[in-house]
């Protein structure tokens, strides 16, 4: 079942192009090229836009992708990874700037407006008694009266419901689907707007009672008077581990999909009865290291899943707000995606056509 997917680049060792990122100063060229100091300026531009085309993995040392996971996954403090990333900081610019260049560029990414109008998006609450008693999330259909749909619950990562996650809810949305999305944070607040304050707000969570409000939401989803009574579930790294631990949970859960989730415990597998679909990044130790276990748990209760792992690409490949997207892998895992959930949750295999998006 699983498989190597022929995609994705390596990444190189390269830090001359994030020095010109500290000056921030760019100016307009016809043709995307390298990114160099400005003083031999030939800056790139997203294509039919004014903005710089965005950095790529490849544009920074290994290291620094490995210590900017650890950072967003609090392994290290934002201290530590300045100290730890300084000696690979190229001349004329600084650790903090290498930061600065890792960190979600939402609004160049966005791909689908709040206020589309091909969609009905709102913020609704659900009731959530064994977990924080009540809770809040990112509701988004296709407007008008397009009938009955599929469900899909999309699951954040350790940030709780930024603007990107926003995006993938009406990404999705206009694939024909009834989604929705909770915030973890609503019960401290909700998602604060600054990344930083968001995962420090994260490490406050009680996990139990946050697990119990993505079981309450997803039944909540299940039961929309819009839905078709199929459930999916999509998650993005914290998000990914949440998918796996609902199809441990819900028996009501109909497809799962994990983008760089870590795996439950093997003895959980049993319970599964959804069919999965799990993305891996190569270069991720952390989540890679608990797959095996599990896949091999998966296979001996003989669960229906499909896993692929995607070559060159880092943890996060899939979220195009940061240099670690890699498009061609991103592209080809959502739709592995749209494949997967259209098979498993509507009666014909084909959605009803909205528009073409993409993860």
């Amino acid at each position: 079942m699983g498989e190597n997917d022929e995609t994705g680049t390596c990444a190189e060792s390269l830090t001359a192009p994030v020095s010109a990122l500290a000056a921030l100063q760019w100016e307009p060229y016809a043709k995307p090229t390298m990114m160099v100091p400005k003083e031999q300026s030939v800056p790139r531009y997203y294509p039919g836009s004014n903005s710089p085309v965005r950095l790529t993995a490849a544009d920074f040392q290994p290291e620094v992708l490995r210590l900017f996971d650890e950072y967003v996954h609090d392994v290290i403090d934002r201290r530590g990874f300045l100290e730890r990333a300084a000696k690979f900081a190229a001349v004329g610019t600084s650790a903090a700037a290498l930061l600065e260049a890792l960190n979600p560029k939402f609004a160049q990414a966005q791909q689908v407006q709040s206020n589309d109008a091909r969609l009905e998006s709102e913020f609704v609450e659900f009731n959530s008694p064994k977990g924080y008693g009540k809770g809040r999330g990112y509701l988004s259909r296709p407007a008008g009266s397009p009938g009955i749909l599929p469900t899909v619950l999309v699951i954040h990562e350790n940030r709780g419901l930024n603007p990107h996650i926003e995006d993938i809810v009406r990404r999705l949305a206009l694939e024909s689907f009834v989604v929705f999305a909770p915030d973890a944070l609503f019960a401290l607040g909700g998602y604060p707007g600054d990344e930083d304050k968001a995962r420090e707000l994260f490490g406050k969570l009680d996990q139990e009672k946050t697990r119990e409000d993505f079981i309450s939401a997803a039944l909540f989803l299940k039961h929309h008077p819009q839905g078709n009574a199929k459930l999916g579930a999509v998650g993005f790294c914290w998000g990914g581990g949440v998918v796996h631990f609902l199809a441990t949970r819900l028996k009501e859960l109909d497809a799962g999909v994990s983008f760089y989730g870590m795996s439950p415990a093997p003895a959980e597998a049993r319970k599964v009865k959804a069919a999965l679909l799990v993305h891996l990044a190569e270069h991720d130790d952390r989540i890679n290291a608990a797959w095996p276990p599990y896949e091999a748990a998966l296979k001996a209760a003989r669960i229906r899943f499909d896993v692929h792992t995607y070559p060159g690409t880092q943890h996060g490949f899939n979220n195009d707000t940061t240099p670690r997207y890699d498009a061609a892998a991103a592209k080809l895992a959502w739709n592995r995606t749209l494949e997967h959930l259209n098979r498993s949750l509507r009666r014909h295999s084909q959605p009803p056509h909205m528009a073409t998006t993409s993860g």
